[in-house]
C-alpha cells in the first residue's frame, strides 16, 4: 500500500510533559529538545545499524523566545555547525506540521534524513507587548475576522454542537483513566526521555476523581479545568528517513486546511478527512488515531464530525493531552510519538494505518496518515 517515495519515521522520543511552572520550569526550549534528539539519533543508530547525517533540524514552536529554537537544539544536541535548523509555526499543529515538511522535502529528492518534531517551554515564553501593554498571544486572525481565545471558542463550540458537561467530563475522564492505565502498564517507558527528575507527565490522573466537582470557566458554560487540558513544557522528535528504511511509519499523505476562525476547534475532522481521501482510506481503515485533545469537548466535536464514537479504543488508547498535557508547539509531534508506540513499538503488521492530527488556533487543521512498514 505504502507508495515508493513515502519517507519513513524510524525513531521517535518525547519528554515527560511537564505542566507549566513546575518540573520542567527551568528548562529552555534547547534544554527540552536537545536530549530528546540525541536519544532519536542513538535509537536510529541502533535500528539502522549506521548514525544518520542529518541534513536539518526542523521544530514547532508557538511562543518560544524567537532566536530560531530548530537552530538552538541542533547545536544545543552537538549536531555540529554544519547542521542548519528551522522553526515551523502553525500553534497547536506545529510540531506535526514540522515533521510533514521534513517528510515533504525528502519526497521532493533531498532524500536525506531529518530530525523533526516540536518544543515548547510555556514557563519561559517571554512577555510580549505592543505599545507597552503587556498580551499573552499574537493575534490568530487580522482585523475583521473571529479571533477567540482558545477557552471561549471551545465554550462557543460545545454550545454551537450541543455538547452538555457530561459528555466532555466522561470524556475527560476516560482519557484519564487510559493514561494511567499506560503508566501503570510502562507503555509510556520506551518513549520518554526524562528530564529534571520528571519521570512520565506530571498531568496524568491530576482531575480525573475532580471532574464532577469542578466549577464552570463561564457563567452558565460547560468547560471547567478538568475539561481544558493543561497548558505543558515538553518536547518530542522523530527522524524521519527516505523511502525503503524500515521499520517505521511511512508517511503516506497529509491534509492541512483552514476553517471557520470563529469556531476553530473542529480543524482536526477535514484535515483528517483530507488526508484519508488522499490515502484512498476511510476511518474504518484506520486502527490507530491521536488526536491533540485540547479540551474535550473540541474532541468530541472532530470526533462526531468523523463519525467516531467518543468511547472508541482507537483513539488516544492511552489517553490524551487533557491526561497528558499539551505543550502548544510539541503537541503534535507528541501524536506521532505516541503512534510510533502504539504501532511500531506495539508490533503492528506492516500495512497498518495511524492517523495523528491537531486543530489550530486562528481556524486551521494538519493531520497525516502513517502506514507501519517492516
Amino acid at each position: 500500500m505504502t507508495s515508493d517515495r513515502s519517507p519513513v519515521i524510524v525513531a521517535a522520543r518525547r519528554t515527560p510533559i511537564g505542566t507549566r511552572g513546575r518540573a520542567l520550569a527551568r528548562l529552555t526550549v534547547g534544554d527540552l529538545a536537545a536530549p530528546v534528539i540525541r536519544a532519536v539519533l542513538a535509537d536510529a543508530m541502533q535500528a539502522t545499524g549506521a548514525a544518520p547525517e542529518v541534513a536539518d533540524v526542523l521544530l514547532g514552536n508557538c511562543m518560544g523566545p524567537g532566536g530560531n529554537p530548530g537552530r538552538i537544539a541542533a547545536l544545543a544536541a552537538g549536531l555540529g555547525t554544519g547542521v542548519p535548523g528551522g522553526t515551523v509555526d502553525r500553534q497547536c499543529g506545529s510540531g506535526l506540521a514540522a515533521i510533514l515538511d521534513a517528510a515533504a522535502a525528502i519526497r521532493a529528492g533531498d532524500e536525506r534524513p531529518r530530525i523533526a518534531g516540536g518544543v515548547e517551554s510555556a514557563s519561559t515564553a517571554p512577555v510580549r507587548s505592543i505599545d507597552g501593554r503587556p498580551y499573552d498571544r499574537a493575534p490568530f486572525a487580522p482585523a475583521g475576522f473571529p479571533d477567540p481565545d482558545m477557552v471561549r471558542a471551545a465554550e462557543d463550540l460545545a454550545a454551537h454542537d450541543g455538547i452538555p458537561r457530561g459528555r466532555q467530563d466522561a470524556h475527560a475522564a476516560r482519557s484519564h483513566a487510559r493514561a494511567l492505565a499506560a503508566l501503570s502498564a510502562g507503555r509510556f517507558a520506551p518513549e520518554l526521555v526524562p528530564l529534571a527528575g520528571l519521570p512520565h507527565d506530571d498531568a496524568v490522573g491530576a482531575a480525573g476523581r475532580l471532574l464532577p466537582r469542578l466549577p464552570a470557566l463561564f457563567p452558565g458554560g460547560t468547560l471547567t479545568a478538568g475539561t481544558t487540558t493543561r497548558i505543558g513544557d515538553g518536547a518530542a522528535a522523530v527522524l524521519v528517513s527516505p523511502a525503503g528504511t524500515a521499520p517505521g511509519l511511512a508517511v503516506r499523505e497529509t491534509g492541512i486546511v483552514g476553517c471557520d476562525p470563529a469556531l476553530p476547534g473542529i480543524g482536526a475532522a477535514p484535515a483528517v478527512a483530507a488526508a484519508l481521501d488522499r490515502a484512498g482510506a476511510g476511518v474504518a481503515d484506520v486502527a490507530a488515531f491521536e488526536i491533540v485533545e485540547a479540551f474535550a469537548a473540541q474532541s468530541l466535536a472532530v470526533l462526531d464530525r468523523l463519525g467516531i464514537a467518543e468511547d472508541d479504543d482507537r483513539v488516544c488508547a492511552d489517553g490524551g493531552a487533557l491526561a497528558l498535557g499539551h505543550p502548544w508547539g510539541a503537541s503534535g509531534a507528541v501524536a506521532v510519538v505516541r503512534l510510533f508506540s502504539r504501532l511500531v513499538r506495539g508490533g503492528a503488521p506492516a500495512g497498518t494505518l495511524g492517523v495523528a492530527a491537531a486543530s489550530v488556533g486562528g481556524g486551521l487543521g494538519v493531520a497525516a496518515v502513517l502506514e507501519v512498514v517492516r
